[in-house]
């Protein structure tokens, strides 16, 4: 019985052990949300929480001072990395990240993938990447009125 009680003992004592322990902490993710806007002017990384409060944006005119090289995939590289620098200040690690491009069926700018690309590269965990570029349906009006071109 005596062995009985020793090992229940330790048992007992193995469990205060935990209890007063620190108990484990998982490393915790913040998630952010970046809309990549790349067209063939420009391209601007705006980096949201979830709540959709701005945490960073930067565009390719605050990076280089040439206008014709703001769309330049170099230029996208350097606006991420900014961007990404500012937003690893505040603890971010996961990103969803929705791209914009030109309107109508001319498509991403040349800086979107160098921007997706360098922020890859920056440690950030790419949870999903979405295509929000706005598509026309319809076109414009047809000319000639209410009751068509008379002929």
């Amino acid at each position: 019985m005596e062995e009985k009680k020793e090992t229940g003992d330790v048992i007992a004592t193995a469990l205060v052990q935990e209890a007063t322990s620190e108990p484990k902490t998982v490393k915790d993710e913040r998630a952010a949300i970046v809309y990549i806007s790349s067209t063939f002017n420009n391209t601007i990384v705006h980096f949201t929480d979830l709540a959709g409060n701005t945490i960073a944006r930067v565009s390719g005119g605050m990076v280089t001072k040439q206008s014709r090289l703001k769309a330049n995939p170099t230029t996208a590289m350097f606006v991420a990395k900014r961007a990404a620098e500012r937003a690893r200040d505040t603890g971010i690690t996961g990103i969803y990240i929705r791209m914009r491009g030109a309107t109508g069926a001319i498509g991403m700018g040349p800086g979107a993938h160098a921007a997706i690309k360098t922020l890859t590269k920056e440690g950030f965990k790419i949870i999903s990447i979405i295509d929000t570029t706005r598509v026309a349906r319809g076109g414009p009006k047809k000319k000639g009125g209410k009751r068509g071109r008379r002929v």
